[in-house]
């Protein structure tokens, strides 16, 4: 039995390491790909590895392209809209969850219904809206439309759910009132999925392309995703700036979710607070 448990084992190890390296092999090769001198990127045999490693792709992408400006647009497009995400979703999340008011869950059932419409449904509607509100070609175009995310506002909810009332009673009777109980006592609470909906935000932010190309037509308020888009030409393509410049916007997406990555780990393992 045991010998079979230790087989059964063994292939489920090789089975992930397999799955791992499926995902991790496109993102490897663009990396050590970003580093191969361009007579060697389409040289056949194919290798992984650059033959003679240079970082003149790098060097080129932020010599011949205003890199820097498309890295700053980006950054305040998603930095400020993760903050407002974050604040709206949760707010939103703890009142459907600890309060009641009349048409509650109807108001609920319609929010989330939302999440079922495609995007491209909503486009015509939403750019109008930003249109007469003299959003357009404004990096506030960006941010405001998507702020309020079904998906967060669920999330947040149904964490709240697992959070005991008679905590809230009790902070009630000591005297706290409902900005100081969110404040102070829900939100250090709810960090661990708060940290989950930061990654999931700032993602979605940093690799938005559809709806900033709608919004921005000056390249000077072009986002990261805008401006690797315009490397492809229509006769041709800078494959080497190309590679190099999707490594770069890889990066922070990197980092956040190496900041906040224990904290996901933290609200997988953990349910919520159980009432007593």
């Amino acid at each position: 039995m045991n010998q079979r448990r230790n087989i059964y084992a063994i292939l489920g190890s090789l089975l992930l390491i397999l799955a791992t390296f499926v995902f991790i092999f496109p993102v490897l090769w663009i990396v050590l790909s970003s580093f191969k001198p361009g007579n060697e990127l389409f040289s056949y045999p194919i290798t992984l590895f650059p033959k003679n490693a240079t970082v003149e792709n790098y060097i080129n992408t932020f010599n011949q392209y205003d890199f820097l400006l498309y890295f700053k647009n980006t950054f305040i497009v998603t930095v400020t809209s993760t903050i407002i995400t974050l604040a709206i979703n949760t707010m939103a999340g703890f009142a459907f969850a600890k309060y009641r008011f009349r048409g509650r869950d109807l108001l609920f059932v319609a929010f989330l219904s939302t999440t079922m419409l495609p995007t491209e449904v909503i486009m015509s509607p939403t750019f109008t809206v930003v249109s007469k509100l003299g959003l357009y070609n404004s990096l506030w175009g960006i941010i405001i439309p998507p702020i309020a995310t079904p998906t967060g506002i669920f999330l947040m909810r149904q964490y709240f759910l697992s959070v005991p009332d008679s905590i809230l009673e009790s902070a009630r009777i000591d005297g706290a009132k409902e900005r100081t109980i969110f404040w102070r006592l829900m939100v250090p609470i709810a960090k661990p999925v708060i940290s989950t909906l930061t990654i999931f935000s700032f993602m979605w932010r940093w690799n938005d392309f559809i709806w900033p190309l709608l919004v921005i037509s000056e390249p000077k308020k072009y986002t990261l995703q805008l401006a690797i888009s315009n490397l492809s030409g229509q006769f041709s393509i800078d494959w080497n700036t190309l590679l190099s410049a999707s490594v770069i916007s890889m990066i922070p997406v990197l980092i956040v979710f190496l900041i906040f990555q224990k904290n996901i780990i933290d609200s997988m393992m953990s349910s919520g607070l159980k009432e007593g």
